[in-house]
């Protein structure tokens, strides 16, 4: 079965408008199509004998490294990124205070895939992360609204500073944004910039998907724990 083009219907100029976007930030539907797939089917794949939560681990991590090995992969994106990523230059990884991203070849912005929560690829409803968030996705949010706020493009860093340094957490940060729902598996990528709480519920930019069949797995988990470790800070910030 063919993934749908999301909640929303779209008419043609709009998913036209929508593909050219993901091919400015360096992918396509494809990718995340195939990464929530494929993680469905490893998330199928646990048992009552795995620990309660290991299903919804298990999607999660799987659609994060299904995004890192492709994208790091230069034989993949010269034939199935072509045109999107002109140089075939390779995406880097990082596992960083637990937060799986994948980081664009310029440097401009990352990519993470979680759990959302509400209107998912609706986007006359509102969303948020599934599950809190420690402080370091709140500095992340919050860098992204600076980002947001400024003017030109991204600077581009060093090797060093995107594996090693400060920049990373600076770097705009994508949310590839999944919920399994009625209709079935809703995805869409999403800019966060701002935190009530614990939680994400604010973009500045969502692309709606697609809405693909029901993974008939539970895929609710404790996503992307950060750096949490059990201390419950309420983190707002208003702009």
């Amino acid at each position: 079965m063919k993934p749908s083009q999301g909640r929303v219907s779209m008419t043609g100029n709009e998913a036209i408008h929508l593909d050219a976007r993901l091919a400015q930030l360096g992918v396509n539907k494809q990718i995340f199509v195939d990464a929530l797939e494929w993680a469905a089917g490893q998330a199928r794949m646990c048992t009552e004998f795995d620990a309660p939560s290991m299903s919804g681990i298990t999607f999660w991590s799987r659609a994060n490294r299904y995004l890192a090995e492709r994208l790091t992969d230069r034989k993949y994106l010269a034939e199935h990124l072509r045109g999107v990523n002109e140089s075939s230059s390779p995406w880097k990884y990082t596992r960083r205070d637990s937060i799986l991203r994948v980081v664009h070849p310029a440097a401009t912005h990352a990519i993470t895939a979680i759990s959302g929560s509400g209107g998912i690829g609706d986007l006359d409803r509102s969303v948020r992360s599934k599950n809190p968030k420690g402080r370091t996705m709140a500095v992340i949010v919050e860098n992204n609204a600076k980002f947001e706020r400024r003017t030109g493009q991204g600077v581009i860093q060093s090797r060093d500073d995107i594996e090693f340094g400060g920049e990373l957490d600076e770097m705009p940060l994508w949310f590839l944004l999944y919920e399994r729902t009625a209709a079935g598996l809703a995805a869409e990528l999403s800019l966060p910039v701002k935190m009530e709480g614990k939680y994400v519920n604010e973009w500045s930019e969502r692309i709606p998907l697609f809405t693909l069949p029901d993974p008939g797995v539970d895929i609710e988990l404790l996503d992307a724990p950060d750096d949490d470790n059990g201390v419950h800070i309420p983190v707002q910030f208003t702009g």
